[in-house]
Parts: structure tokens; sequence; C-alpha cells
């Protein structure tokens, strides 16, 4: 039977960021959205579920394999808002744009989405009000009609 090998983990190569602040999201279809952020989640990347390679023939393990396709998963946030971020939902709601995350370090990471929902949290006196939103990346270019993954930019040192 084969056995894995053993791979020792090096240093990382790059710089860390040291800190959340400040990290913003743009809508080409909207730059100036009115919400300010709180919070940014980029999207992840998922590779999927395992596929099943099992058979009459393994003897001690269920065996898998990866998949091909990668899937990038919701992006998502809070932000305080002005009331009339409504009227912004309403015409950026399901536009398929171009999405931008901007890192603190100022490196960005673009993907092709659409903002799928914006919930308002509860008013309360005594808090800053604010909404969630969730952006699902379409990995899709709406307007060459092709298959298009994200774009890091990272800035010199990273």
């Amino acid at each position: 039977m084969a056995a894995p090998a053993i791979t020792a983990r090096t240093t990382p190569a790059g710089i860390m960021l040291k800190d959340g602040y400040s990290t913003k999201i743009a809508f080409a279809a909207d730059p100036d959205v009115s919400f300010w952020e709180k919070t940014v989640k980029p999207p992840g990347i998922d590779g999927g579920d395992g596929i099943e390679q099992t058979t009459m023939h393994n003897s001690a393990y269920r065996t898998m394999r990866s998949r091909s396709l990668k899937t990038l998963t919701e992006a998502s946030g809070k932000a305080a808002y002005d009331p009339n971020v409504v009227n912004n939902i309403i015409a950026l709601i399901n536009v398929e744009t171009d999405v931008t995350v901007h890192f603190p370090d100022a490196s960005t990471y673009s993907f092709y989405g659409f903002l799928k929902s914006v919930e308002f949290d509860d008013l309360v006196e005594g808090t800053q009000p604010e909404l969630s939103y969730s952006i699902v990346p379409t990995n899709y270019d709406p307007d060459a009609n092709v298959e298009a993954g994200p774009l890091l930019t990272s800035v010199p040192g990273t």
C-alpha cells in the first residue's frame, strides 16, 4: 500500500494583513451606494464535495477524488446606511456587474457578481442602524458572455 509523503511546513510568503480596517466593497454599477461598510467578508473558494470512488475492490477505506471546478462562495457584510439606500438596492439588486473588495493594504480582489439581498436590522434606540448584504459571485462576464474567474491585484511587497 502506498503512503503519502511527509511535507514540512515552511514560512509563508508575503505579508499578512495586520488589521481588517479599512476594507470596502465597490459595485461598478453603483460605486457610491448609500451604505458605509462595517464588516466585509470577501468570497471564499470552494472545490466542492469529493467524488465517491469506492468500489468492491477497496479493502479498508472509502476513497474520494477531487472535483475539477471551483465555486466562489458568497460575499457578505454589515453596513450603516442612509435610508435612500432602498432606492440604490432596487436599482442594484440582481444586476450582474464587477464587484471589487478593497483590502487595507490597497490590494484588490475583483469578481463578477450581483447583489443578492439586503436585510435591515432592527432599529433600536441607542444603536446605529445597520443592514446585512449578500453578494453572489457569478464567475461570468455578462458583457463578453464568457466564464471569468476572480482577479487579485496585490500591492508590491505582498
